[in-house]
């Protein structure tokens, strides 16, 4: 009556058999970590700070408003006054960031005054090449209000010219 006996399984096989009793206690899950998303917005990358010199590029040296006002720039120049441009607003945006541009409030400042720095140099720089204009020929479209100063004079000298009122 050997046939009829069972005999005992490996303990490997009992543990893994669909019978076998659970552990008592859970295996503990293992956590995923996600590193934290940072949103960096200062100092712009290298990519983003070739991008801005290619459309400084693209504004001095292409037909558009400011180049039919002041005249356009070779590209070849064009290309180093855009370099010069975005590397003295990159100084001048850096040089008023805080230590800890942490945050992206800080970030969105610092970057609203590397445009205005960019605007600002370009607009002076194509002034400043900008032929003179000869008296009586403004440059095209230059129609300028006249100076506090001048307007100034104007009600001066015409309430000396004026009679007094009895």
């Amino acid at each position: 009556m050997a046939e009829d006996s069972v005999e005992p399984q490996p303990q490997a096989e009992v543990e893994n058999s669909p019978e076998a009793p659970l552990p008592s206690t859970p295996p503990t899950p293992t956590r995923t970590s996600y590193p934290s998303l940072s949103l960096q917005i200062w100092p712009p990358s290298q990519r983003t700070r070739d991008a801005v010199r290619s459309r400084l590029v693209e504004n001095l040296s292409s037909p558009s408003v400011l180049t039919k006002r002041y005249g356009a720039f070779p590209i070849d120049e064009a290309s180093s006054v855009a370099r010069r441009i975005e590397e003295e607003a990159f100084g001048a945006a850096s040089a008023s960031a805080s230590a800890d541009a942490g945050s992206v409030d800080e970030g969105i400042e610092v970057i609203q005054i590397y445009s205005k720095e960019i605007s600002k140099r370009m607009l002076e720089t194509v002034k400043a090449r900008a032929p003179a204009p000869t008296e009586g020929s403004p440059i095209a479209g230059d129609v300028s209000p006249p100076s506090a100063a001048a307007a100034a004079e104007e009600e001066v000298s015409a309430a000396e010219s004026e009679p007094p009122v009895s």
